[in-house]
């Protein structure tokens, strides 16, 4: 997916904020607050000495629109990114292994463009999905595995009714989590372009944050951590 600039402008103006209200460096801001060094390509390692982080912050230093010059780095860099690794990938859904006893549910859009990937028509498929999905952890995982995700999207109603109640009625707030898309993601429609509304609002609340207390609450959502035992999930999809 390509993003629009105005997603980039939104991490490039929370970074300057956050630098501004802390003291911190904006390079630091811009690496511990933002998506972008995912976004660029360069893993999770979040590495201050990697070359290609490097030369973004060269351009900070020396472009007089630092927000149009990230834009245009982004622009540079591979579009595909690399995703966490992944036991299997069914539809929109997808798992990942953490340990020996627990996975971790991820999600992204599979649906042609068009196509909401959450509307109620398209319930059937993403149950079907996930019954695929579990099936698969049935013959792989440990009988006593527990799964758990985190996502802005658990405060949706058209998302959580594709899981069990037990599943989400455990959510709770994960904390602030400034530089992975479990956060920034509210903002994107399918397409990759910014949501005015939601924007409109972290702007306005940022514009009016008076110091670092509390800087999460500048976000409209906040990611929710959910877990439960993979029971939940076999007895649910009949398994």
């Amino acid at each position: 997916m390509t993003y629009s600039k105005a997603f980039f402008d939104l991490q490039w103006r929370f970074a300057i904020r956050i630098a501004s209200l802390s003291g911190l460096p904006l390079e630091q801001a811009l690496l511990d607050c933002t998506n972008l060094y995912i976004r660029f390509g360069l893993g999770r390692d979040f590495d201050p000495r990697h070359p290609v982080w490097q030369a973004y912050l060269v351009g900070v230093e020396s472009e007089a629109d630092g927000g149009e010059w990230t834009y245009r780095f982004a622009l540079s860099r591979p579009r595909e990114v690399e995703v966490p690794a992944l036991v299997g990938r069914f539809g929109c859904f997808g798992y990942a292994q953490l340990g020996d006893d627990r996975i971790r549910l991820h999600f992204h859009n599979a649906e042609p463009p068009g196509r909401s990937p959450l509307s109620r028509d398209r319930l059937p498929a993403r149950h079907a999905e996930l019954r695929a999905l579990f099936r698969h952890v049935h013959a792989h995982a440990e009988a006593s595995a527990r799964v758990a995700g985190v996502s802005w999207l658990y405060n949706l109603a058209a998302y959580r009714r594709c899981f069990p109640a037990a599943y989400v009625e455990t959510a709770k707030p994960a904390g602030p989590r400034f530089r992975n898309m479990p956060l920034w993601g509210q903002f994107l429609d399918r397409h990759g372009e910014v949501r005015p509304d939601a924007a409109a609002t972290f702007l306005e609340r940022l514009d009016r944050q008076a110091d670092m207390r509390d800087i999460a609450s500048c976000f409209p959502m906040q990611p929710l951590a959910v877990e439960a035992p993979v029971s939940v999930f076999y007895d649910f999809h009949q398994l």
